[in-house]
């Protein structure tokens, strides 16, 4: 079946609205053919302009990917280097692609470890798109899950602290409006490529009632056929937030 014709086919109102995807395996395709890490990051490229394509094609609201985490400062200093340009050169080419389909950038992250220069690049991409309505790109960059929460507790408890908001206030619509992701909708679909089985600190609160799919493809050979086995994936499970199976059967 052809991507188009697969498109056709999804229902609208069964497509997940928001997909986190963690983009994992650049280093490893990279090794199993003996070249160097960075060349795998770079193959991952055209896997993320292939996926944002057909998210943006099928209708998808957002698209969440983790492109760096607050961990992956401990790798060696050449690879944290060439992702640093990679990042930059990605931007300079890509934002007028996404700009001109009416994509909307987001970025979310610890931005003060970023360079400056990486910084105003990510602050004018962010600007030039303020205005797109087709899809909401969001991009981790220097993401953590628990950086995220620490951070929207360190905001709450300085109004608190300022008398501008009494403890008994904070509640989990509070907590949610000081996150990364707050205003939109929280992932329905979790994508983790690769073949590890876990989280890695990705979205800890959003996602505490996103559907988790797993695959062993390495993140450069990830194609929208692999995206569309997600999605199937997505459409067969019964979403129940706590409710019984019989609770949703008799609505």
């Amino acid at each position: 079946m052809s991507e188009a014709d697969h498109i056709a086919r999804l229902s609208q109102e069964d497509l997940p609205r928001h997909i986190a995807i963690i983009m994992d395996g650049n280093g490893r395709w990279a090794k199993q053919r003996g070249q160097a890490r960075a060349m795998g990051h770079r193959a991952g490229v055209k896997s993320t302009r292939s996926v944002v394509e057909t998210c943006a094609k099928m209708g998808i609201h957002t698209l969440t990917l983790f492109a760096f985490s607050s961990e992956n400062w401990n790798r060696p200093a050449d690879e944290v280097s060439s992702l640093m340009s990679l990042f930059l050169e990605v931007l300079q080419r890509e934002v007028d692609v996404l700009h001109k389909n009416d994509i909307r950038i987001r970025f979310v992250g610890e931005r003060s470890q970023l360079s400056e220069r990486l910084q105003k690049r990510l602050e004018r991409a962010e600007a030039q798109t303020a205005n797109n309505q087709r899809m909401e790109l969001v991009l981790a960059v220097a993401y953590g899950g628990r950086w995220d929460i620490v951070n929207a507790t360190q905001q709450i408890a300085a109004e608190v602290a300022a008398g501008r908001l009494t403890a008994d206030a904070v509640d989990e619509q509070l907590v949610a409006s000081h996150l990364s992701l707050c205003g939109l909708e929280a992932p329905d679909l979790l994508v983790r490529t690769g073949g590890e089985r876990r989280i890695s600190n990705f979205l800890l609160w959003d996602i505490a009632y996103a559907e988790l799919y797993f695959t062993d493809v390495l993140w450069p050979d990830f194609t929208p056929d692999d995206l569309n086995v997600a999605i199937d994936f997505f459409q067969q499970r019964q979403r129940r937030f706590g409710r019984t199976s019989d609770q949703l059967e008799s609505v």
